[in-house]
């Protein structure tokens, strides 16, 4: 995999991420995941959906790691509540719901990604990398539920 930088290398930019996971071990899990990535700078770490809007309105990351079954908000209405600000930040869906509904309503949100918890091991820093790029990304096993209109 290759480190996310942008410009040239004398001015290296990491980019600034949010990780909203309710379950610590999960979330701990994470952070040794995208840990393996130098371009990637863990700005903050919320357990529920109200403080992950607070801290996205605080600290602006540019791309948010967002689980759906968070207490208080759950990740969608999270996701509905930070798309309404300026500048919008990046969201990739990392949860274990693999419904084509909830597929279908996360990707229609605006999240440029949606990786299944039992495949963050192997498509979590994939995932990172092309929504970084600009490309949309989904779990296999999930593409079948990308609504044709977003594709």
């Amino acid at each position: 995999m290759a480190i996310l930088s942008f410009g040239d290398k004398s001015s290296i930019s990491r980019v600034r991420v949010l990780v909203v996971e309710d379950n610590e071990p999960f979330r701990e899990f994470t952070l040794s995941i995208l840990g393996k990535n130098a371009g990637l700078e863990v700005i903050c770490e919320a357990s529920d959906g109200l403080e992950a809007v607070h801290k996205v309105e605080e600290l602006r990351p540019e791309l948010i790691l967002l689980d759906i079954g968070l207490p208080g908000l759950n990740g969608l209405e999270v996701a509905r509540q930070i798309c309404k600000l300026s500048p919008k930040p990046t969201i990739v869906f990392l949860s274990q719901e693999s419904s084509a509904d909830m597929v279908r309503a996360a990707l229609r949100l605006g999240a440029m990604g949606y990786v299944a918890k039992a495949r963050a091991g192997s498509d979590l820093l994939p995932a990172v990398e092309a929504v970084v790029q600009g490309k949309q990304y989904v779990s296999a096993g999930l593409m079948d539920h990308v609504p044709s209109d977003i594709v």
